[in-house]
């Protein structure tokens, strides 16, 4: 007589294998969104919907798998592996984004930030070189007003204990440091010429350009820095053009002790 033993196949879970295949195809929409925009084959809002499209199918992705992953822990289908990756992947691309998005919708909707609103510095080159569909080139004041003041109360003009000169270099090493690209570098004369830098600050990832102008001015105990940093597209900041100026006026600082 043969004995024959019968095998109970496993199941294999379709939510675990939906998630890791949704979250697998987010990747190249992401990375595609960015090296479009990035080599300006796609304009601003497409790559921003793709990006959103890319990010929302990764988010999805998270969700069957966690849901897939409760599932096969009370039935003990196949598919853990799938559904704990689905899991980790959509929150490594996921995680980012959300983070900066949550702490921006708590600020007001800003582009362009100076630390002085009544004279902020002027874009020279820079007006030239932005596109006409561009935010634009002259500063908007806040709405409401005293919006940034209330947001962003540190940023402040910096005054130095240095000569004019000396202020412009440390700036110029400082924004070489960070890897913006300069457009123009005006060095300042005494009191007869305010000092003035133009670059561009390009955002990791998706590479969105924000364009910044320091300037430089006399004053009777040395130098006194203005800055101010602009979006070049969008409607909300999400908080960048104020953490750009806070970080490079934080290292100047720590450079101001060098110069006095």
């Amino acid at each position: 007589m043969i004995k024959r033993r019968l095998y109970q196949e496993e199941r294999q879970s379709p939510l675990a294998q939906w998630s890791f295949r949704l979250v697998i195809f987010s990747v190249p929409v992401i990375v595609l969104a960015a090296a479009l925009y990035r080599f300006g084959l796609l304009e601003f809002r497409p790559a921003v919907t793709t990006l959103l499209v890319g990010l929302g199918l990764a988010l999805a992705g998270g969700v069957l798998g966690t849901v897939a992953f409760f599932i096969i822990w009370e039935s003990g289908w196949r598919g853990i592996g799938k559904a704990m990756a689905s899991v980790a992947i959509a929150f490594l691309l996921v995680a980012g984004p959300a983070a900066v998005l949550a702490r921006g919708l708590m600020l007001p909707r800003l582009t362009d930030i100076t630390t002085d609103i009544e004279d902020p510095p002027r874009f020279h080159a820079l007006a030239l070189a932005r596109p006409r569909e561009a935010n634009p080139v002259a500063y908007q004041p806040t709405s409401p007003p005293g919006a940034q003041r209330a947001a962003y109360p540190g940023i402040k003009p910096q005054d130095l204990n240095a000569t004019p000169e000396e202020a412009f270099n440390a700036l110029l090493g400082l924004i070489q440091k960070r890897r913006w690209r300069i457009i123009d570098a005006t060095p300042p004369r005494g009191a007869r010429r305010d000092g003035r830098i133009e670059a561009v600050s390009t955002s990791p990832i998706m590479g969105f350009r924000s364009d910044v102008v320091i300037r430089i001015r006399s004053t009777p105990k040395g130098a006194r820095v203005d800055a101010r940093s602009a979006s070049r597209y969008g409607e909300h900041d999400l908080g960048g053009n104020a953490e750009r100026i806070e970080s490079l006026l934080a290292d100047l600082s720590v450079e101001r002790r060098k110069l006095r």
